[in-house]
């Protein structure tokens, strides 16, 4: 619970690590903007990262939202972005697995058979309630393509990236996708991502999921800028313009959904209003994409927050059906709390 430092409305929807409330990032924004940034930037030092985008160095990266030039790290923590290495961590999922698109995904139906996981450890965003926050501490294994190639057999039958986020490692992901689609033709393609990249790697990812049957999973966290500021430290921009651009691919494969959306359903923040205009942004698009609405449990720094509650999933469904939206679902139901 906190008070709210402009408002000073009282709620367990509040949390400390912002002492915001949600009105107040939309409506007074500039006003908190300063405090917002200097959160972010002592979050980020707590882990030795840069504490914002750096502007001024002699590299310029293109590969995402944060157009970093820099000498020594980026802001997702890398130092160059490589085809043949990546720092990572992987593992097999039995399937069916445990994935945001689990209810559309045909791994569903693949008993018996299992799901390369790719765990990427930097991301292009500093969430504040980051559910694999854990990636940030120091990195422990640099994996090379030919090790995963090696570690694909007979009963893997697809992968997928995710994290922290693939972005940073695009360069790897695509060109070890590539590999593995002339050894398997058969083999699933899947992505779980913030949306961040340069919409021309995006394009990339796509076709390479089209031909594969997988399935680009992005993760709508916010919808409005300052939230996405506040909440994620950097801009949502490049992720609505992604999640524009991956629209346009559904009618190519209308019986297995190439995008698959998520949304964290953050208590207090993620409001009415928040998930009104989502859901408006998602039926303008497409009604026919799929949209999980998963339920929050308190992680990083706003783990002082609640879990999502009942009522909070339930509005969230009803206000994605009132406008159209054919294919969504609650997801993490074990994680709903009661009223609040």
């Amino acid at each position: 619970m906190a008070r709210c430092l402009g408002c000073h409305q009282v709620s367990i929807t509040i949390s400390r690590a912002l002492n915001l409330c949600v009105n107040c990032l939309r409506e007074r924004f500039d006003e908190f903007y300063p405090k917002i940034q200097e959160f972010h930037r002592t979050t980020r030092l707590d882990f030795n990262l840069p504490e914002a985008p750096p502007k001024n160095g002699k590299r310029k990266c293109q590969l995402c939202i944060n157009q970093c030039r820099f000498d020594g790290y980026g802001y997702c923590g890398e130092i160059e972005h490589k085809a043949s290495y990546a720092w990572l961590d992987y593992y097999f999922d039995p399937l069916p697995t445990n994935c945001v698109a689990d209810w559309v995904c045909p791994g569903s139906k693949e008993i018996g058979f299992k799901n390369l996981a790719v765990f990427f450890r930097s991301c292009t965003f500093n969430c504040l309630f980051c559910q694999n926050w854990h990636f940030k501490n120091p990195r422990k294994r640099k994996v090379g393509t030919e090790e995963l190639l090696l570690a694909i057999d007979e009963k893997t039958n697809c992968i997928c990236y995710f994290g922290g986020d693939p972005t940073p490692s695009l360069p790897f992901a695509i060109n070890l996708s590539n590999q593995i689609r002339k050894q398997k033709k058969d083999f699933r393609i899947c992505w779980e991502t913030n949306g961040s990249m340069n919409s021309k790697v995006l394009k990339k990812m796509i076709e390479l999921s089209l031909v594969s049957n997988g399935i680009l999973k992005i993760d709508f966290k916010t919808y409005s800028k300052e939230l996405s500021y506040a909440l994620c430290g950097v801009s949502n921009e490049q992720t609505l313009k992604n999640i524009k651009l991956a629209a346009t691919y559904i009618d190519k494969r209308p019986e297995l959904p190439i995008l698959v959306l998520s949304t964290l359903l953050v208590p207090g923040y993620i409001d009415t209003d928040e998930l009104e205009n989502m859901a408006k942004f998602i039926a303008e698009l497409n009604p026919n994409i799929p949209w999980a609405l998963l339920a929050f449990h308190p992680q990083f720094r706003l783990a002082d927050l609640p879990t999502t509650s009942q009522s909070h999933a339930e509005q969230a469904m009803s206000i994605a059906k009132e406008y159209g939206i054919k294919n969504v679902r609650i997801g993490n139901i074990s994680l709903l709390g009661g009223a609040y």
